[in-house]
C-alpha cells in the first residue's frame, strides 16, 4: 500500500535529508587512492551517530535475503552497481576507480535515501561521462515526478537519457517509496512508458535511483556476500540518488 506522508512528516524528513547530505558530502571528500572501505563505514557510522540518528541500513534484512545487510554504508567499486559491503572484505580505492555511496538515515524514526558515485582521483574521461550522464538521468527523473503524473513518466525520462548514451540500464534494481521503511511502494523503475504506472499523489516520498552500466544491462549477484550487485561484463556502473516529496507543481528534494 502506498502511503501518503504528513506535513509533520516531511518537515521531520526535510530536517533528516539535511542531515543526510551533509554525511555523504563528508564521505565523498575523503575519497582519494589509498583509502579502505572500512574507514568510509566507521566515518559514516561516527557521523550519523554524533547527530543523534541511526543507520537505516544496518542490520536491515530485506525480502529474500539470508542474513540482514552488516553495514551503515553501502560502497560499491567500479563493476558493483550497488550493496557493496564495506568492512568485510576491506577494499583498497585506487587511482581511477569509481565508487558509490549509498546510504540510509533515520531521523526521529523516518528515513531518507540517497546515493553519489565519486572518481577515485583522476578517472579516465569514459567514466567521467558515465556518472555525468547518469546524474543527468536522476535530474531527469526528478523533473518527471509531480502530482498527477504516473510512475513510467519517471521511468521514460531515465531510460531516454541513457539511451541517448548506448549506457545499460539496470532493470532488476530500482527506485521505491521511502520513509516509514526502507523499501515501501510504489516500484519505481528506471525505464517504463510515460502515462503508465501509478499516479503520483503529492505527499508521496520516493526514493529515485538511476543506474547505468557502461555495457550490458545484465547484473549478476555475488553469492559469497550474497547482497553486492555487480555488471555482467564486468564493466563500471554508475549510481545516483535523492529522497523526494511530490508536490502538485513539481518534486522537492529531501536530500539536496
Amino acid at each position: 500500500m502506498i502511503s501518503i506522508k504528513t506535513k509533520l512528516d516531511i518537515a521531520i524528513l526535510r530536517e533528516g535529508g539535511r542531515r543526510h547530505a551533509e554525511i555523504l558530502r563528508s564521505l565523498a571528500a575523503m575519497v582519494k587512492p589509498g583509502l579502505r572501505s572500512s574507514e568510509l563505514e566507521d566515518a559514516a557510522r561516527k557521523m550519523i551517530a554524533d547527530g543523534g540518528d541511526k543507520p537505516a541500513l544496518l542490520n536491515y534484512l530485506p525480502y529474500g535475503a539470508k542474513r540482514p545487510y552488516p553495514a551503515a554504508l553501502c560502497v560499491s567499486v567500479n563493476d558493483e552497481i550497488v550493496h557493496g559491503i564495506p568492512n568485510e572484505k576491506d577494499k583498497i580505492l585506487k587511482e581511477g576507480d569509481i565508487v558509490g555511496l549509498d546510504l540510509g538515515l533515520t531521523h526521529k524514526g523516518l528515513i531518507t535515501d540517497a546515493t553519489l558515485t565519486v572518481p577515485v582521483g583522476n578517472i579516465s574521461a569514459e567514466l567521467a561521462k558515465l556518472l555525468e550522464v547518469t546524474k543527468e538521468a536522476l535530474a531527469a527523473g526528478i523533473k518527471a515526478a509531480k502530482g498527477g503524473k504516473r510512475v513510467g513518466d519517471i521511468g521514460n525520462a531515465i531510460e531516454r537519457v541513457a539511451a541517448a548514451h548506448g549506457y545499460g540500464v539496470v532493470e532488476e534494481l530500482a527506485g521505491h517509496g521511502v520513509g516509514y521503511d526502507v523499501h515501501e511502494e510504489p516500484y519505481v523503475p528506471n525505464y517504463g512508458t510515460a502515462g503508465k504506472g501509478e499516479v503520483l499523489k503529492p505527499g508521496m516520498v520516493l526514493a529515485i535511483e538511476p543506474m547505468f552500466n557502461l555495457g550490458t544491462k545484465k547484473i549478476k549477484l555475488d553469492k559469497d556476500d550474497g547482497y553486492t550487485y555487480r555488471t555482467a561484463d564486468g564493466k563500471a556502473s554508475a549510481h545516483f540518488e535523492h529522497t523526494v516529496v511530490i508536490t502538485k507543481s513539481g518534486a522537492e528534494i529531501l536530500t539536496a
